[in-house]
């Protein structure tokens, strides 16, 4: 196993017609009619009734469905005090303090709340403020009271109480890629993923970072296995996306999306796999059966077989429009939620077998691009220009 050395120093840097006229306007009409009746044609009389009644009603129904579609049915918009421009990266809660917690995005942004998310602040880090840097916050986790922040340029923070104070951790610059996830795992212990394919492992608070891979995926890819994977063959790209399953595997999509890879605890090497559909892969995930969910680009959503890993998927139908989704995230093992562009935000509570689109989202100018559910009643998705939805239940 190859070992990467951290060495702390203290040198970090501070661094809507009207109604009740349009019935008036109904009856006068009608008055009207039954006076000339007696000279004029009855049937052409109702054929013009019928007309203009119809003509009433048929413009009714467009107010209410525009008022129903103002408000999300599960969901509620939580206005941030931060720039329009920012994108919503990760979500996070301390455990021993579920409506204490912090929310990351790009432009340096660092929000925190202390009332379960139904208010956000700018939070202050001086370990994270450089003016040589704008950084991207990609990933934050708890354990405990302890938590770790990764971002690019490449910043690792660390918490022992709470979120309290935060240090900052110095890293080598021979690190392979740029930091997307972290995972805290225990007392001082935390798992880290680059885009290129490195995972480590600390024990320490991040002082010393063990390999728990023994090369990147392109130097997987090019020494071995490319033959078989198409789009393999002199990879040099990185990760698009990566998740982890709760028992600590992982799935991870290509930067082009023509493969993906994934990961178990005690392999040495990423283990790529064809994709199993013409289009392109847009984001993959882990179900609440341990199984996989794999989203493509315009909008399609595939499951695969059984729960276990395999290759074989099969297309679920969804209302997407065209739009692409972007991820998925289950509330409970029947339950999840997808979310997407131009606001798409759709539902299933049989596993995935089936999805309804939430209309009331329809309205939200913004790609939602994240679903976090914390716990089956704590629900988030983050979009771009700031926009953090609240799940209600």
């Amino acid at each position: 196993m190859a070992t990467l050395q951290f060495t702390f120093t203290d040198s970090t840097s501070s661094f809507r017609s009207s109604l009740p006229s349009s019935r008036a306007s109904s009856r006068s009409r009608t008055r009207s009619l039954i006076v000339k009746a007696s000279s004029i044609d009855f049937s052409r009389t109702r054929r013009r009734f019928i007309a203009e009644t119809a003509a009433i009603s048929v413009s009714l129904p467009h107010f209410a469905p525009a008022r129903a579609e103002e408000a999300l049915s599960e969901w509620e918009r939580v206005y941030l005090p931060i720039d329009p421009g920012v994108v919503l990266l990760d979500i996070a809660f301390v455990p021993d303090d579920p409506n204490h917690g912090f929310l990351l995005g790009t432009r340096q942004t660092i929000l925190e709340t202390k009332d379960g998310g139904n208010t956000w602040a700018p939070r202050s880090i001086p370990s994270a403020e450089d003016e040589d840097f704008n950084y991207r916050f990609n990933s934050i986790s708890f354990k405990g009271k302890e938590g770790w922040i990764v971002g690019k340029p490449a910043i690792l923070l660390y918490t022992a109480d709470s979120g309290e104070s935060w240090e900052r951790i110095p890293l080598s610059a021979e690190l392979p890629g740029d930091m997307v996830y972290i995972k805290a795992t225990g007392e001082k212990s935390a798992e880290m993923v680059t885009d290129e394919g490195a995972i480590y492992v600390t024990a320490n608070r991040g002082y010393n970072w063990r390999a728990a891979v023994q090369e990147t995926v392109s130097a997987t890819l090019n020494r071995t296995v490319s033959s078989g994977i198409s789009g393999a063959s002199y990879y040099t790209g990185t990760f698009n996306t990566v998740n982890r399953s709760p028992d600590g595997r992982y799935v991870a999509v290509s930067s082009r999306g023509n493969f993906y890879l994934t990961w178990e605890p005690g392999q040495p090497f990423w283990q790529p796999h064809n994709r199993a559909v013409a289009r392109r892969i847009q984001n993959m995930g882990w179900r609440a059966d341990g199984g996989l969910w794999l989203l493509v680009r315009g909008g399609g959503l595939y499951l695969s077989k059984g729960t276990g890993l395999t290759e074989e998927f099969e297309e679920v139908p969804v209302q997407s429009r065209g739009f692409g989704i972007l991820d998925v995230g289950y509330r409970s093992s029947e339950e999840a939620w997808a979310a997407g562009g131009s606001g798409i935000l759709l539902r299933t509570t049989n596993g995935g077998k089936s999805w309804i689109r939430d209309k009331a989202a329809d309205n939200i100018a913004a790609n939602l691009y994240s679903v976090k559910f914390l716990d089956d009643k704590k629900g988030f998705v983050l979009g771009n220009d700031g926009v953090l939805l609240r799940y209600l239940g």
